[in-house]
């Protein structure tokens, strides 16, 4: 294994021409290293339980390796962001304090792996990208009078604007050669610094193997891959790569390489006949345009079983809640369900002023369509699983909505984030901005007052990822999340389980051993139930509540098939299964009671002493048709709390921003489990 760099290396022009001979034909992304530092674990943890434990992270976290982030102040390491994760007080660059309520059980640093660790030298003016020219307006920018909320559109403009421009500043011939013969595409960039990058990679994968510790917390080796349609569209799709153990590639596969996810499966195919593993977790499907669950390959061509069989061998899951919003379902694709219209963004990622068509963007009409597609004989590209992440650009993941602090140091502001007014104080430092800054200002008059736009105040403090495992090591936890025996939530730690199976007639409820007697006689969620006759399947379905956040108010089922009659449509029903405080399943409506659960906007406190601490039930489908393949996942919903923009109003003194919820429904969506008609 090869020793951290700490500086980045200048090449002269021999030295180029050095490397040249010496690369070869080398692809750098392809080969692997062996970086093992975690300690042995015994053949089993002290955690070790047959029946599983579940367990919750967050695999979505940028750190000050990330263009973005360190564009927009974030100086956190991947070292720092592990001992926050484990519970120790941070500070951003800002100087604010970032803390967790109680610590996570697993976490993966995802820096974007295109020019990985780079920006920063572009920031230093004694280094050779430091001199390109243009990089002078990056020098600095995380030093003395930049560190504080103000900055706000200057660093909007450097990470909007700039950054590509730089970014695609031509190296000339020999570096255009070096890339080829090296199939490096970034090093034909006068802006891109291997050295630096590679360096940043090595931090980011050491610093997960220090941190890793079976039985106690589990870290994993990952980046995201950044990509996007391109240009007019320029909608995005990207994914975040999680390896499974101590082996990865020498730099990470970016967009640079390939724009096309087929690629990027691809060459996770090729590294997993070195035997490295690793799953490929798409987010912010809400603001793709459609593009994550398109229905071709990126040249055009109908998706076929090839398509479907690659998809799920590098990408099972997705994630179904972040900071950017929501990607179970969404109201014009799910009228008829009340609970539809949670945490949406409507805009367009990389693209924030376009609108995103819902269509081929939310996991629930993919789940049904996956269905379709499969009875036509195409396969199932979208046999998804499900968890949360953060996307969070601080280092640092915030989860709960009465200690919301953004997704970036400038976004700790609460005036930046749009649930404050703009003060005049800073309406004047605006006004003095030059007219690019400015135009990245925008402030827009509310009857409350003068505010920072919409986008700002949609976003959300989501959300995690559970994972039920034997025990909390990489091994686990990875054959957990392969499995599809995970579930998302939007921040709350409640605790869910969705079996299904067709000898659970006698199924005990409060049976110390109904668990056990539940993966004996079924399936759990992320499976599939065979059917050999007509049999109507059963589930089991268990929630229990966050101890720090809200009773629980009802469990869902929600059902997705594929209508091969005459109408050929796919086609969906919400199904509430077991209500809080006594009430009782309304048989026609499929609906609980309102349990009268309120919140009070003075100080958001909330009812404790209505809904349920656990919820329980063994359900059967009442619409179950045996000839029609169906999927079915479960939602839990917690009585109503304040929103973070509430929260924020409510410490300022301030009366909360119109056009934005008072209070949300926490909530928890498990894995599928998909039901097979007899053949």
């Amino acid at each position: 294994m090869s020793k951290r760099r700490t500086t980045a290396p200048q090449f002269s022009a021999a030295a180029v021409i050095l490397s040249l001979i010496v690369l070869g034909c080398t692809d750098t992304s392809l080969s692997v290293g062996d970086y093992d530092e975690s300690p042995v674990p015994a053949e089993r943890t002290e955690d070790y339980n047959e029946h599983r434990n579940v367990y919750f992270g967050d695999v979505h976290i940028h750190t000050r390796y990330s263009f973005d982030a360190y564009l927009l102040g974030t100086e956190v390491s991947p070292d720092q962001t592990y001992r926050f994760a484990k519970g120790e007080e941070i500070e951003s660059s800002f100087g604010d304090p970032m803390n967790l309520r109680e610590p996570l059980d697993f976490a993966a640093v995802s820096d974007h792996g295109f020019f990985l660790g780079v920006v920063p030298l572009w920031a230093d003016p004694s280094t050779r990208v430091g001199q390109v020219p243009g990089a002078e307006a990056f020098h600095g920018v995380n030093e003395g009078d930049n560190l504080h909320a103000y900055s706000l559109q200057k660093r909007a403009v450097l990470f909007r604007e700039r950054f590509g421009r730089q970014m695609r500043t031509d190296g000339g011939p020999l570096r255009r050669q070096q890339a080829r013969m090296a199939n490096h595409p970034q090093m034909q960039y006068a802006s891109f610094d291997d050295g630096a990058h590679r360096s940043a990679w090595e931090d980011s994968i050491l610093a997960a193997e220090r941190h890793n510790d079976p039985g106690n917390f589990t870290t994993f080796i990952a980046y995201e891959w950044t990509s996007s349609t391109p240009a007019p569209e320029s909608a995005a799709y990207h994914r975040n790569v999680i390896f499974a153990g101590s082996k990865a590639p020498a730099r990470p596969f970016t967009r640079i390489d390939s724009h096309e996810p087929e690629r990027l499966w691809s060459w996770m195919d090729r590294l997993r006949e070195q035997g490295v593993d690793s799953l490929a977790i798409p987010h912010n499907m809400n603001q793709s345009h459609g593009q994550v669950f398109r229905l071709k390959y990126s040249d055009g061509r109908a998706i076929d079983n090839a398509f479907a069989e690659q998809r799920m061998r590098n990408e099972p899951l997705v994630e179904l809640t972040q900071v950017k919003g929501t990607s179970e379902t969404h109201p014009k694709l799910s009228p008829d369900d009340e609970w539809a219209d949670f945490e949406i963004m409507n805009t367009r990622k990389g693209k924030i002023t376009s609108h995103s068509d819902p269509s081929r963007s939310y996991a629930r009409q993919a789940l049904a369509s996956g269905l379709a597609l499969e009875q036509e004989g195409r396969g199932n590209p979208f046999k998804i699983g499900f968890v949360g992440s953060t996307d969070t650009h601080n280092g640092a993941p915030s989860f709960d909505e009465s200690n919301y602090f953004g997704s970036s140091p400038t976004s700790a502001s609460p005036e930046n984030r749009a649930a404050v007014p703009v003060s005049p104080e800073r309406l004047d430092y605006i006004a003095d901005l030059p007219p690019a800054a400015q135009a990245r200002g925008t402030v827009v008059d509310d009857e409350l007052g003068p505010y920072f736009g919409m986008r700002s105040a949609q976003f959300s403090a989501s959300g995690l990822a559970a994972v039920w495992a034997e025990e909390n090591t990489r091994d686990a936890i990875f054959r957990g999340m392969r499995r599809k025996e995970t579930y998302a939530t939007s921040g709350t730690r409640i605790r869910l389980r969705f079996f299904g199976g067709f000898d659970y007639d006698g199924l005990d409820t409060a049976s110390p051993e109904l668990i056990a007697q539940a993966y004996a006689d079924g399936v759990p969620m992320g499976g599939d139930l065979l059917a050999d006759s007509d049999a109507a399947p059963r589930f089991l379905v268990w929630a229990q509540r966050d101890r720090h956040s809200a009773p629980l108010q009802r469990l869902q089922v929600v059902k997705g098939w594929y209508d091969s009659g005459y109408h050929k449509e796919i086609r969906e029903q919400v199904y509430d299964v077991a209500c809080a405080d006594g009430g009782a399943v309304d048989p026609e409506t499929h609906r609980c009671p309102d349990n009268g659960a309120t919140v009070d906007l003075s100080d958001c406190s909330f009812s404790d002493d209505l809904g349920a601490g656990e919820l329980t039930t063994v359900w059967e489908d009442p619409d179950f048709d045996p000839g029609t393949d169906a999927v079915y996942y479960v939602r839990v919903l917690e009585n109503p709390t304040c929103r973070w923009t509430t929260w924020d109003a409510l410490r300022a003194g301030v009366e909360p921003r119109g056009g934005v919820p008072l209070t949300i429904q926490e909530r928890a969506w498990s894995s599928p489990i998909w039901y097979y008609a007899p053949r």
